[in-house]
């Protein structure tokens, strides 16, 4: 092993792991360990190490592209951040799709309500929203009144939960619409659902059941835990009210920390070390890690899109939230199909790419952490092409800039915006 490989190696506790149990030999100290970024981030170079050893049976990593790939992440930043200002990759850019913005929408429905209510809302409409941000499909699309205007997948998903939020869907109260609360979301079937998001024979979307499901366990796990989501109304913007109530500043990873902690039970329990649910965490044979941690490969990639979404409610109600640093790239189709299209990783098979993959193949297990670990190496080039330090040009931005959109420019000129490995949703994971 290399030094640089010794450095990664997932030996010892990740710095950031929760501090409530150690013992990793226990399924819920295993738990703990890989709810964190830091044992996210070592497993994934550990297999891009193996990777680059010639050592995967699936991908072959090209190092000089690259420099290549960073030249686009930077145009293409460049082009839809002309002044160079690029906010957060958050779910509040699908909110401004067809240069509509909803948030104004919301502040108006909402109405002078007090800053914090204003952040509380905020916090339902982008937890519900990420969680229902699964891939649409190619054939769903939203048509949003009065114009009738389409929009398709993350977007379209945005936005159509955008107008499910503001007509009630998600509240038990008629008289407070603007809310997702407990009882409203125990109460949510998939007709319900599928009427909101005009789902029907012709319009069909990729894993509703899933969805509708997600959801009405989100509901429960915000019953489970009143000392996060508030105890006579549970909703997800009860988050406000206990990060803030402490006298120290919010750090990224602990906001990231208590979602993991508090929507554990919303995940299918399919993956789950002695009864412990641990989310979008995967098996993997060449993945190394103490105790019960070992063979697991951990991403949590909706829990980090969602705090990247939760970021600017707080900071919009004048709470900065530190250590953006410690959160990760985003493994998912657009910023993995970027590293496939741009030459980055090379599929040792290519019958692979005609083929249909479940998320806990170790195929794809695997594609997802190599592009953890290497948007972490184009995050400073993309930054160096464009003269900014990681202050104003965090990850998130460089994600936003960024990564996630030549993912799409690429894929809509080689495949007309299809990703390039076809995956079976179940609406939890992509």
């Amino acid at each position: 092993m290399s030094d640089a490989e010794a450095s990664h190696a997932p030996s010892a506790r990740p710095s950031n792991a929760p501090d409530l149990i150690a013992d990793t030999d226990h399924p819920a100290g295993a738990a703990a360990l890989l709810r964190s970024t830091d044992a996210i981030r070592q497993r994934a170079r550990a297999l891009l190490a193996r990777a680059r050893r010639g050592a995967s049976p699936w991908f072959a990593v090209n190092d000089g592209a690259l420099s290549t790939t960073a030249v686009l992440v930077a145009e293409v930043t460049q082009a839809r951040y002309p002044d160079l200002r690029i906010p957060y990759h958050s779910r509040w850019r699908h909110f401004e799709a067809g240069g509509v913005d909803r948030r104004a929408l919301l502040d108006e429905a909402l109405g002078p309500v007090p800053r914090e209510e204003r952040a509380r809302a905020q916090i339902d409409l982008a937890l519900v929203s990420v969680l229902l941000d699964a891939g649409a499909g190619p054939g769903w699309k939203y048509l949003e009144a009065p114009l009738d205007h389409a929009y398709t997948r993350s977007e379209g998903l945005g936005v159509a939960s955008f107008h499910a939020f503001t007509a009630g869907l998600f509240s038990s109260d008629p008289a407070q619409p603007l809310r997702a609360d407990a009882q409203g979301l125990r109460a949510l079937t998939p007709a319900r659902l599928a009427q909101a998001f005009q789902v029907g024979s012709g319009n069909p979307l990729v894993g509703l059941e899933g969805r509708a499901e997600l959801l009405r366990r989100l509901g429960a796990a915000l019953q489970e835990r009143p000392d996060l989501f508030g105890r006579s109304i549970p909703r997800p913007g009860g988050l406000f009210d206990r990060l803030t109530a402490q006298p120290q500043g919010i750090q990224a990873h602990e906001l990231l920390s208590l979602l993991l902690i508090g929507l554990a039970p919303v995940w299918p329990a399919r993956n789950a070390i002695g009864g412990v649910a641990l989310g979008d965490c995967w098996r993997h044979p060449a993945v190394r890690g103490p105790g019960l941690s070992d063979g697991w490969m951990p991403f949590h990639k909706l829990s980090q899109w969602l705090t990247y979404s939760l970021l600017e409610p707080f900071e919009w109600a004048g709470v900065p939230v530190g250590g953006l640093h410690a959160l990760t790239g985003l493994p998912e189709y657009r910023n993995g199909g970027l590293l496939l299209d741009a030459g980055v990783l090379r599929l040792r098979d290519e019958a692979l790419a005609h083929r249909t993959h479940r998320a806990g193949d170790e195929f794809i297990v695997e594609w997802r952490a190599l592009t953890v670990a290497l948007l972490d190496e184009l995050a400073p080039l993309v930054r160096g092409h464009l003269q900014l330090d990681e202050a104003r040009m965090p990850l998130a931005c460089v994600l936003e800039g960024g990564t996630w959109a030549a993912g799409r420019v690429l894929a809509q000129r080689l495949r007309d915006g299809s990703p390039p490995l076809d995956i079976e949703s179940d609406g939890t994971v992509f």
